[in-house]
């Protein structure tokens, strides 16, 4: 059974949208959250103010829905890369890639929501996602994975596989992404096979 086939948006509003979309980028580039009005990014859009709330209720609704995209986004060029059936392993690794290359190919967008600290929704909103993927994991490995046996919490392994993977991705970004997607994702699967993270010693 075919999946429904999603209806088109108007060009005119994708393109008003995207405008609204870049306006805001580059203020945040230029200056904190705070300070940024909907006149300012009307202007930098080259659009006016009414146009705004056409698309927008304000500025956190616009966030909101900023936010939905980028997930979806992320989603799509994820879906993309399990086209072939893989194993377990073989297909996370993939998934990471092409969330990786998504990101390096959207630079200027994630250096501003994911490299800065003034727009925590987005990351937010990376971290549940991440979250659900590594608990999906979690159970699909079931109460025989290395996990179990070593005695580990599942929610603690899952805070712990997020809180690797967004802590990565960010410093990554932030570091100006010094490593292809491809071997960062392999650096990440040699530290979480071979575990060289050093544990905290015990007292």
């Amino acid at each position: 059974m075919t999946e429904p086939t999603k209806p088109r948006t108007d060009p005119r509003i994708v393109r008003t949208r995207q405008l609204l979309k870049d306006a805001l980028i580059d203020l945040l580039q230029e200056m904190e959250m705070e300070k940024i009005s909907v006149n300012k990014i009307a202007e930098k859009a080259t659009i006016n103010r009414v146009t705004f709330y056409l698309h927008y209720r304000d500025i956190p609704d616009m966030l909101e829905k900023m936010a939905d995209d980028m997930i979806e986004e992320i989603k799509e060029a994820i879906d993309k890369s399990l086209v072939e059936k893989r194993s377990a392993e073989d297909a996370d690794s993939h998934k990471f890639i092409s969330l990786l290359e998504h990101i390096a190919a959207n630079k200027k967008f994630y250096k501003v929501v994911l490299g800065t600290r003034r727009t925590p929704i987005f990351t937010e909103r990376l971290l549940n996602m991440l979250t659900e993927s590594v608990a999906a994991r979690v159970d699909q490995e079931g109460p025989n994975s290395s996990i179990a046996k070593a005695g580990i919490q599942k929610d603690i392994a899952i805070w712990y596989g997020s809180s690797a993977l967004i802590g990565t991705i960010v410093s990554w970004i932030r570091h100006d992404m010094p490593y292809s997607p491809a071997y960062l994702a392999r650096q990440f699967t040699l530290l979480r096979t071979h575990q060289f993270i050093d544990q905290p010693a015990q007292e």
